[in-house]
């Protein structure tokens, strides 16, 4: 019959193995196929506008979830994941990029920073760049100026690398403060006559945390110099806990052995 404290060995010699299985068993465990990541959005344009997103990939499929205000209530938002899946380093821009000093920041400065479309964030339909102007499939903010967005959208495996260098610019201004696009606000559109500037001009911005972390810079922007662990995944550093806990058991377990083997040490042994 096992003794008690052989008994006891053997569980403590069997946790290092129960806790590493546990960790390979569990998909949340490392969650590598699953990362998630935040956004903060900022006002562009003076727009007042600001809100929050949420990145989650699970294998090629990348879930959105936007949560904004400020946006110019009643209208639609164009609304894209902007930036290069080539790994360069693009960044929100600023009031600085007005090139033409007209006082309004259009798409066409601003892409210099943030880059082309990659995905268009549309309520229905395709995603594609092409659909970067498709109003009507676009998120229409309620009359408080608020928008609610989630969708769930399949992805190429070029996104799912680069996730962390594109991020999400949101569209429509109400520079007349008359609670509508029009042109008389900003003008035609640089981008199609038939629309307003109001319509296309970005209203806010926001980049991945950690996004410019090994980038390569474009057009003379310099890359993050935030700590290195900046972007990092949370899961990540779940794995890494769960990695030290299973050391520190297989650690607990030769000292006991140790231990053991001077109480259990037959009288007169060397």
């Amino acid at each position: 019959m096992m003794s008690k404290r052989t008994g006891r060995l053997a569980v403590l010699a069997a946790l290092p193995a129960a806790l590493l299985t546990t960790v390979v068993a569990s998909p949340a465990a490392f969650a590598a196929d699953s990362p998630a990541f935040q956004i903060d959005l900022e006002q562009l344009n003076e727009s007042g506008s600001r809100g929050t997103v949420m990145l989650s990939l699970r294998g090629k499929e990348l879930t959105v979830w936007i949560k904004s205000e400020g946006m110019v209530p009643g209208q639609p938002s164009a609304q894209h994941l902007h930036g290069s899946t080539e790994g360069h380093d693009f960044h929100c821009p600023d009031a600085s990029d007005d090139t033409n000093g007209d006082g309004i920041l259009n798409n066409t400065e601003a892409t210099h920073d943030y880059g082309d479309i990659n995905i268009s964030l549309t309520t229905s339909g395709d995603t594609d760049a092409g659909s970067g102007l498709a109003v009507d499939r676009m998120p229409v903010a309620d009359k408080e100026g608020k928008i609610s967005y989630k969708r769930t959208i399949p992805v190429s495996q070029d996104v799912v690398e680069h996730i962390k260098d594109l991020h999400v610019v949101q569209h429509g201004i109400d520079r007349n403060d008359n609670d509508k696009y029009d042109e008389e606000g900003a003008g035609k559109s640089e981008l199609d006559p038939k629309l307003p500037q109001e319509a296309t001009a970005p209203t806010n911005c926001g980049e991945v945390k950690g996004a410019a972390v090994g980038s390569v810079p474009v057009g003379g922007i310099e890359t993050g110099s935030g700590p290195g662990a900046a972007g990092v995944s949370p899961n990540l550093v779940t794995g890494a806990a769960i990695a030290a806990t299973v050391t520190a058991a297989g650690a607990l377990v030769i000292a006991r052995r140790r231990k053991t083997s001077r109480v259990v040490a037959p009288e007169g042994a060397a």
